[in-house]
């Protein structure tokens, strides 16, 4: 019995956090924007015993789909950052059924009272954070010490949301993990670029923007708080989301772009970057009154979130497990799904709104199409030894 225990929790997909995390994550998001899309046709009723749909759909697919994505990365790069053992076996085993628990509890009517609901949904993130403080504490490693923060911004918006059944909360939960894109981005997104392009005998170089960097976080932060004390329109938010594209462009004239468009697993990262830059200036009109809210909103959520989380997770399951950074003609046309998805979202209710409808529900089966090329290629490669026989 306990040889069959061992060997369990020391299967290769307990071995690393974005094994389990991405499996998860991606399984949840295919499936549950498929939900999503059927409630807009009229054939499906999202679960409504907590939450309206609309409030179900933004909370499920911050704090279920994006936290578990979250979660995968950070475990994964935070013991590559402070070069400390990663979480796994039971330890991150008990993390899965944790995040697991608050997508049953929000999803399936148990009989639980709300405050027992809220308890188990909101206990993932705290844990997580603990278990992330432990090895950046041990190395004194305070330049990710932000991510702490980030994520404690991101419980307090889940616990202000259930409190008072305001969106603005998960609003802001969204930019914070638009934040995150942006710091993350910042580093990988040239490193990754610069990288391949040496990798086939071409000169380049990062260029250091340590200022930029700084102020493209700051400008996020005044977005939010334009966003709390303005509300959705007002010449503050307008300002503030202007000032933010014109910083995130300034950060991307050094990034190569142009000459990295023939390798998918880099370019799809310039994408997900250039959709924050998109969003935020959807956001800058809507603040104006041009145009819905909604669609800066899905920019955000579908277009960079979207874009930027496959990317990485792709990159990732191949690179961590030693596999060849190559995307095959399922990961690219995952990739052009998740395209053809943000612009649905967000192009179509806006030259054609009489036919909202239809564009939601193309959107999210381009989205649950994207994911579901995902699990179907890359699970077995999450679940399986890597191939050089080194730890996973």
């Amino acid at each position: 019995m306990a040889s069959q225990k061992q060997s369990f929790f020391q299967h290769p997909f307990l071995g690393r956090g974005f094994r389990p995390f991405f499996a998860l994550g991606a399984l949840f998001s295919a499936v549950s924007i498929l939900i999503w899309g059927g409630f807009y046709v009229g054939a499906v009723t999202p679960p409504s015993f907590m939450l309206d749909p609309v409030s179900w759909h933004a909370h499920e697919m911050i704090y279920g789909f994006a936290m578990a994505i979250i979660a995968g990365f950070l475990l994964t790069a935070i013991a590559n950052w402070t070069a400390s053992a990663p979480v796994r076996q039971l330890h991150l085993l008990a993390l899965c059924l944790l995040w697991l628990a608050g997508r049953v509890v929000m999803n399936f009517d148990l009989g639980l009272s709300p405050y027992i609901i809220i308890l188990i949904e909101g206990s993932f993130i705290p844990a997580l954070a603990i278990s992330l403080s432990v090895p950046l504490l041990r190395a004194r490693n305070k330049r990710n010490f932000i991510f702490l923060l980030l994520l404690s911004i991101l419980f307090l918006c889940n616990m202000a949301f259930f409190m008072t059944s305001s969106r603005l909360p998960l609003y802001i939960a969204v930019l914070i993990i638009i934040t995150m894109i942006s710091l993350i981005g910042g580093r990988v997104v040239p490193a990754f670029t610069v990288a391949a392009l040496r990798r086939r005998g071409e000169e380049a170089h990062q260029t250091p923007q340590g200022r930029l960097d700084i102020a493209a976080l700051v400008s996020l932060l005044l977005v939010m708080l334009a966003l709390v004390f303005q509300g959705q329109q007002g010449i503050a938010l307008a300002g503030a989301a202007f000032i933010a594209v014109i910083i995130h462009l300034l950060r991307l004239r050094h990034y190569h772009t142009r000459r990295i468009l023939n390798d998918p697993m880099v370019w799809v990262l310039h994408l997900g970057y250039l959709w924050v830059i998109l969003g935020l200036w959807f956001m800058g009109l809507a603040a104006l009154g041009l145009v819905a809210f909604s669609l800066a909103f899905h920019a955000l959520t579908v277009g960079a979130i979207g874009t930027m989380t496959l990317g990485m997770m792709c990159r990732v399951s191949l690179g961590h497990t030693g596999r060849a950074l190559k995307a095959g003609w399922a990961t690219i046309l995952g990739f052009l799904l998740m395209q053809g998805a943000a612009l649905a979202r967000i192009f179509g209710p806006l030259f054609w709104p009489e036919q909202t409808i239809l564009w939601i529900s193309i959107s999210a089966v381009f989205w649950s199409a994207s994911f579901a090329l995902y699990c179907l290629i890359y699970i077995p490669v999450l679940w399986r030894p890597r191939p050089d026989g080194s730890p996973a």
